[in-house]
């Protein structure tokens, strides 16, 4: 077993399931929640994730595939995805396959939020490059909402994640994430109006 990452809430590691290498994320026991609660709440956040994962894929957003679900172990079995987290390599491709990458970026997000779906942790380490295609993983702090507040906070995140860990690139980035944002979720304008105004929100409690 070799563990990716090893977080408060989850372990994730490789593993081997039917065969086919596979990542596994399994949620933490916490000894301090009365048991049974602790039970349901991991085994309703790994229903929800997988579901995500799930809808994702149907609304034509690479994730990776889930093979099984152990709802008794918390346990997630899901595609390998061999590939490089975006993160890694923005300081070392060109220009033009930024734009590329980050208006495919903006079309996915749009296509998850015309499923209502809120991906709630949207970082370059989020995002897998392989053979071309953009895949969204981990969304562990996902959830479904209509609600416009929330797919802003969802795509702000986003801006202050660029802005945080690639701050070079992050008028080109975030513009054809946008670009890419407009040409799949009908609705773009409202949401990016509320983008807007979540960072005036920000700048004004920075005072």
């Amino acid at each position: 077993m070799e563990i990716i990452k090893r977080g408060a809430e989850a372990l994730i590691y490789v593993d081997y399931f039917e065969g086919r290498k596979v990542i596994v994320k399994e949620r933490i026991k916490k000894t301090y929640r009365i048991p049974e609660l602790d039970f349901q709440l991991r085994r309703d956040r790994t229903r929800r994730e997988a579901k995500l994962l799930t809808e994702a894929r149907k609304a034509g957003v690479p994730t990776p595939q889930v093979f099984y679900v152990d709802e008794v172990n918390s346990k997630i079995y899901m595609e390998y995805i061999d590939g490089y987290k975006l993160k890694d390599i923005v300081d070392f491709i060109s220009e033009n396959e930024i734009i590329d990458i980050f208006q495919a970026v903006g079309e996915n997000i749009g296509r998850l939020h015309s499923s209502f779906i809120i991906h709630g942790d949207l970082t370059t380490s989020n995002m897998i490059l392989k053979e071309g295609k953009v895949y969204f993983i981990d969304f562990g702090l996902g959830f479904f909402s209509k609600r416009i507040e929330d797919m802003g906070v969802d795509l702000n995140l986003l801006r202050e994640a660029v802005k945080s860990t690639h701050f070079h690139f992050l008028n080109l980035i975030w513009e054809n994430i946008v670009i890419g944002y407009k040409k799949s979720f009908k609705e773009w304008e409202k949401v990016l109006k509320k983008v807007d105004e979540i960072e005036r929100r920000g700048r004004y409690v920075e005072r």
